[in-house]
């Protein structure tokens, strides 16, 4: 049987081509019904795990869920019990451990764990806190913690926050994963869209810590003291604000990677993903500073308000996430179905790490059940039964790692 998107040959059984990913059976040339990281997903959908760990979400989904939720659960219980300092902490670090961990767990860093954390994490963290301490202190922005100053909105602060905050924090968080991303062993799509959200949620944590010192300096504020606003800002910060800036800095990068192989660099197409970044993280600072007035200078409505509104944004950001993503994985598959497939599953019994199914040779998408070879873990791509043929993405001969 001829594959109609890629005229490739495939077995009369597959439900889809192992080069192009296209569905053979259903019709559905776009796959709007089977997410590429995750076929038994829409592309559609709000599912966040699959979304910001795509390398991971057909293994251990669960995994990264209890542990977000675990950390949630914290943060709300500490800040209703008037805990601030622990509700802080726990909020700003509880996505950055955990994403490191999901980095950890992925082998994504290929046995550089220092270089890759210390580039996409530890100098973005850095930078993050100068430049937060700069704009928030010495340039003696009159925005609180909550609801901004009581005389109302200013127009100096607000432009602050949205074009000089969004267009400097965005270009800070671009260097470690553009670093990182040029290099040839993670020049990948799937590697420059995790190393911009590691970017992404390390700058979240380092701001929110410079913003919130106050409060976390502050002490045991005892319980039902304005509980609804202090859990309303832990999570705005802690949970809702990394995962719009990561969401939207590893879209950039992702652009920066390109579909095929080798990275495309400062194309037109990471041009718009830098600076649909931007308007991203304008649209929430300025949102979140304005709706902060709403009932009066530190209400907690407008606490609630500006959580929702960051809501808004992140789901916006994830469907649009899983869009490009499930786009790239299948203009990258054509082209290399082009050139005769991919080596991500090269050896003689490579087997799809998600329904166990074999893969055939040079495969790009389980035929089975139509997951993509790129969203599965490095060292999980083809590997081989028994130990009969080499891993994928392996050289059979040197051990290398291929791009």
């Amino acid at each position: 049987m001829e594959c109609p998107r890629c005229s490739s040959d495939v077995p009369e059984v597959s439900h889809f081509c192992h080069h192009c990913g296209n569905d053979l059976q259903s019709g559905d040339a776009q796959r709007k019904k089977a997410y590429a990281a995750r076929p038994d997903e829409p592309v559609a959908s709000f599912k966040l795990v699959s979304t910001i760990m795509p390398q991971g979400a057909g293994r251990q989904p669960y995994t990264y869920r209890v542990a977000l939720g675990i950390a949630l659960l914290l943060t709300v219980v500490t800040a209703a019990l008037g805990a601030l300092p622990v509700a802080i902490m726990v909020a700003a670090f509880a996505i950055p451990i955990v994403y490191i961990l999901y980095l950890y767990d992925v082998n994504l860093w290929e046995d550089e764990p220092i270089p890759v954390v210390a580039a996409a994490f530890v100098l973005t963290g850095v930078l993050a806190a100068v430049f937060t301490w700069l704009w928030s202190d010495k340039i003696s922005l009159s925005t609180d913690l909550v609801g901004g100053n009581p005389g109302g909105p200013s127009g100096r602060d607000l432009l602050i926050l949205m074009l000089l905050v969004p267009v400097v924090s965005e270009l800070i968080r671009q260097i470690g994963p553009i670093y990182l991303a040029s290099r040839p062993r993670y020049d990948d799509l799937m590697d420059g869209f995790t190393f911009g959200v590691v970017a992404g949620v390390g700058f979240a944590c380092f701001e929110t810590l410079v913003l919130h010192w106050g409060w976390i300096s502050g002490g045991f504020a005892g319980p039902g003291s304005s509980a609804g606003t202090w859990i309303s800002v832990v999570l705005l910060q802690g949970f809702v604000k990394p995962l719009i800036y990561g969401s939207a800095t590893g879209l950039a990068v992702a652009e920066f990677s390109g579909l095929g192989e080798k990275y495309d660099g400062f194309t037109p197409r990471w041009v718009f993903g830098l600076i649909q970044a931007m308007v991203v993280n304008a649209l929430f600072q300025g949102g979140v500073y304005l709706l902060g007035f709403v009932g009066g200078h530190g209400s907690t409505v407008g606490a609630i308000l500006g959580v929702a509104w960051g809501l808004v944004l992140l789901g916006a950001l994830i469907i649009l996430v899983r869009t490009v993503l499930h786009k790239g994985l299948l203009e990258a598959a054509l082209e290399s179905a082009a050139r005769g497939g991919s080596n991500h599953a090269s050896g003689e019994l490579a087997f799809c790490s998600r329904c166990e199914m074999p893969l055939l040779p040079h495969s790009d998408f389980c035929s089975a059940c139509g997951n993509s070879v790129r969203s599965v873990p490095k060292s999980e791509r083809g590997v081989a039964a028994q130990g009969s043929a080499p891993a994928a993405g392996f050289d059979g001969t040197t051990g290398e790692t291929q791009a």
